[in-house]
């Protein structure tokens, strides 16, 4: 039997109809940026996790940096942004106003590397920080060893599909007079002590890369915030500084989302709860299915938390072999991530070496993801567990 990683032609089958036709809509209406399907998404995204406003956008990677730009990160909080006090969130104009030199932003160790690069992009520096080794996510015990003068912010990620503990990194940012932001690139619906994610925060970024819990047919992105002036200052940067066609207040970019991606989110989002509960159904069968394999540890749903697992994450001491063994079973599996960005060539300059954060080297040559969506059947989910099983009986 053939189990894939992520079966997205299944779920394209199952809203096929509904698909077409908002398809069909757009390809009629020949309005192709940012019209009424993008801004009837807008306002049922912002409504499904309780904000107040939410700006479509072009991937989740223009959303970090976005809200990196727009919150003033950079240069010493100088960017231009954060020049004019009026523009700075409030409660944020005296720290904003320092010239402290090169911004600081604390960030997890283990994360896709949009979070940190956008970082760089603003001309901000990436200070990593540790995770716990339950969770995945950003030790909260590790932020305040890390806090120094010149930081600016912290980014929190809810990894794999589960709420970092945010609490206590929201009475920290608070403490420190920080930023906060909130990647939420795995985590649509996600929850933290019954409130959903994304506005614990300043603002919180989402993506919809294809194969995402709420997936667009190509590249897209949302941010979501409670901050009125906040929002209008992303509303302006996601169109080259414009609000009114080719009247341009600042220099802005181009962040734009596609309507037929607008169409394809909002299609699917009518039915992400649904999709969300079918991927906790089958974490709750993995879990029992592998309960008394020794060798494997299986993630752990924090006691806060709504898990809404984009992925699902075991970990085993010998990976390589597992992986292979269940390739050669026809079970696709994933590495999210095999390398923690300490290490990656890319952030050598940054002077990080082996052992500066042992937890996510550790666990980075542990995990394994395994197959999960929605419309696995009963009969995937055991064959795959059965494979486990077997290969460590062997």
């Amino acid at each position: 039997m053939n189990v894939p990683f992520l079966d997205l032609k299944a779920q394209y089958r199952s809203i096929k109809d509904e698909i077409q036709k908002e398809i069909n809509e757009v390809l009629d209406n020949t309005a192709y940026i940012c019209g009424k399907k993008v801004k009837a998404f807008e306002e049922a995204f912002a409504e499904a996790h309780g904000a107040k406003y939410c700006l479509g956008l072009s991937s989740g990677t223009d959303a970090l940096h976005l809200a990196y730009w727009c919150l003033g990160i950079g240069i010493g909080g100088r960017s231009q942004v954060a020049s004019s006090k009026s523009q700075v969130p409030s409660g944020k104009l005296e720290a904003a106003g320092e010239d402290k030199g090169t911004d600081e932003v604390l960030v997890p160790v283990n994360t896709y590397i949009a979070t940190s690069e956008t970082i760089t992009m603003v001309g901000a520096k990436a200070v990593f920080v540790d995770h716990e080794e339950e969770s995945f996510n950003m030790d909260q015990g590790k932020i305040e060893e890390k806090i120094t003068p010149r930081t600016k912010a912290i980014v929190v990620v809810h990894l794999y599909g589960q709420p970092a503990d945010m609490e206590p990194i929201v009475a920290i940012a608070k403490k420190h007079n920080l930023l906060l932001i909130e990647d939420c690139s795995q985590a649509h619906l996600a929850e933290y002590k019954g409130k959903k994610v994304g506005t614990f925060g300043d603002v919180g970024t989402f993506s919809f890369y294809p194969g995402k819990n709420l997936g667009a047919y190509g590249e897209a992105g949302a941010v979501i915030t409670n901050d009125e002036s906040l929002y209008q200052r992303m509303l302006r940067y996601r169109q080259h500084g414009a609000i009114n066609k080719y009247i341009h207040e600042i220099e802005g970019h181009n962040y734009r989302m596609e309507e037929l991606q607008g169409a394809v989110l909002g299609v699917k989002l009518r039915h992400l709860e649904r999709w969300t509960e079918g991927r906790r159904r089958v974490a709750k069968r993995y879990r029992e299915l592998l309960a008394e394999v020794a060798q494997v540890k299986l993630p752990q749903e924090m006691p806060y938390a709504k898990h809404v697992y984009h992925l699902f994450e075991i970990r085993v001491r010998d990976r390589e072999a597992l992986a292979q063994y269940l390739k050669d079973c026809g079970i696709d599996t994933g590495l999210h991530y095999p390398m923690p960005l300490h290490l990656q060539e890319a952030y050598q300059y940054l002077g990080y070496k082996e052992g500066d954060f042992p937890v996510a080297e550790k666990c980075c040559k542990e995990i394994l993801s395994l197959p999960i969506y929605a419309e696995m059947t009963e009969e995937q989910i055991q064959h795959v567990a059965g494979k486990i099983e077997e290969f460590y009986r062997r």
